[in-house]
């Protein structure tokens, strides 16, 4: 239970992280990078109402439309930061009627925005929630044209900024475009920069010495592979090993010594745990 509530505590403040960044630098420069907030700040020409207001009710529209079509996929979480997000924008809008910013620059703004953005949508993805909207847009684009779920959210992100462009001037559409596109690299640092590792596989005479250094010496598991040469039908071994940069670094110092002729191909990989769960 405590678990539980903890948990909605960390979705409820990333979401609040997500709506201040959306006022404090979105809304002041008119920029509408993608997502349904920037789609609500371009609607906001043409509807007399708060761009809270009108955020909430696209994400309601969007929620019942997802409900018809793609069933309950989205979860509860989707449902609560949804609704959530434009209750704390507006809160935003009562509290500080008058902002008009603090950056004063649109570029400004718009790093501002992505760098802080993504620190709340890291802190929801972490937990498996989004902030809805754009996503729920991707999910339908996914089921119903078999677009890439990730891609399918980018292509309705640069349709939103693309719109601003009958609303606003040519600067504010490719700020917002451009801030699009980098948003999408900052979430992806901020969820996965910190777990990367590199998978390295090896091929050399010497692997009996290498596989002990690994063992013993870096306290790492390793993996042991058969491998044919295609041209002359001969086996190897191949011994693979994940490490992080610290033993990647020690582990190439060691090959470039013992065997600077080794086969070597690194690849970068994400890893991923899993707690067990009770009674399992």
């Amino acid at each position: 239970m405590k678990k539980k509530i903890w948990e909605f505590f960390v979705i409820t403040f990333a979401t609040g992280i997500v709506a201040a960044s959306v006022f404090f630098f979105l809304v002041p420069s008119h920029l509408s990078v993608g997502s349904i907030s920037g789609l609500s700040i371009i609607l906001h020409n043409f509807i007399p109402i708060p761009i809270s207001m009108i955020t909430l009710i696209i994400d309601i529209l969007l929620l019942i439309i997802s409900f018809f079509l793609i069933g309950k996929d989205f979860g509860i979480k989707t449902v609560y930061t949804s609704i959530l997000l434009p209750l704390f924008q507006r809160l935003f809008e009562i509290l500080l009627p008058n902002y008009t910013g603090v950056m004063g620059d649109p570029f400004l703004d718009m790093v501002m925005f992505c760098v802080t953005v993504s620190i709340g949508l890291a802190m929801l993805f972490v937990r498996n929630a989004s902030s809805g909207g754009i996503d729920i847009i991707g999910k339908i684009l996914n089921k119903f044209f078999k677009i890439d779920f990730g891609r399918a959210v980018s292509i309705a992100g640069m349709v939103v900024a693309a719109l601003s462009l009958f609303v606003y001037d040519v600067k504010t559409a490719l700020l917002s475009a451009l801030g699009t596109y980098f948003m999408g690299l900052v979430v992806d640092r901020f969820i996965f920069g910190f777990e990367k590792k590199r998978r390295v596989c090896i091929i050399s005479e010497k692997l009996d010495k290498i596989r002990d250094f690994i063992v013993n010496d870096m306290h790492s598991g390793a993996t042991l592979y058969e491998a044919t040469g295609a041209y002359n039908m001969e086996k190897h071994q191949e011994i693979v090993v994940i490490v992080d940069k610290q033993e990647y670094q020690k582990l190439r110092h060691y090959l470039e010594a013992v065997d600077p002729k080794a086969f070597v191909t690194v690849y970068e990989v994400n890893t991923m745990s899993y707690a067990p769960k009770p009674g399992r």
